[in-house]
């Protein structure tokens, strides 16, 4: 009898644990898929959460070749769509680990002085970049691209051709 009160006690704190990491979320969540944006191979997602403290968190997730050794694909937030002329950026996101494919980010102020919520997202009028280097040629090199918010994000209206090279600089 004793065995069975500890394993349901322990089944029973392991459960509230479990219950606790979930707690930092509101249910308000979204998805939009990054696509390949350069002869590189690297197609995504990002997954934007809304955090009990109203601040928002993006993570980006690529799908391509990884590597053991440490380098960092920089990514960005932008103000308009991918085919928007010297689109400035919004906000520096963490870059992306080349040897997890990830990056997660809590998104702060961004460059215009604004806030973004989620309840902004529905007319937010952006797209996010991940770049091959963040200096240097290879900074127009962009890895994976995709829109976010009023912007179409579906693959049907995805179009390498028109994706537009972005500025370095905060608007």
């Amino acid at each position: 009898m004793k065995k069975l009160a500890f394993i349901f006690l322990s089944s029973l704190v392991l459960f509230s644990c479990e219950q606790e990491k979930e707690t930092i979320y509101t249910t308000n969540e979204l998805t939009y898929n990054l696509y390949q944006g350069s002869d590189f191979n690297y197609t995504g997602k990002v997954q934007i959460k809304e955090l009990l403290s109203g601040d928002l968190e993006l993570t980006l997730e690529l799908n391509g070749s990884k590597d053991t050794d440490p380098y960092f694909f920089p990514a960005h937030l932008h103000f308009g769509s991918y085919e928007t002329a010297d689109s400035p950026i919004a906000f520096q996101l963490d870059p992306v680990d080349i040897r997890t494919l990830k990056s997660v980010t809590i998104l702060g102020q961004l460059s215009d002085g604004s806030k973004l919520k989620f309840a902004d997202l529905n007319t937010f009028d952006g797209h996010i970049k991940i770049h091959l280097a963040d200096s240097g040629p290879d900074y127009q090199v962009i890895l994976s691209v995709g829109n976010i918010g009023t912007n179409d994000n579906s693959p049907q209206a995805f179009k390498r051709e028109e994706m537009s090279i972005c500025s370095p600089y905060l608007k």
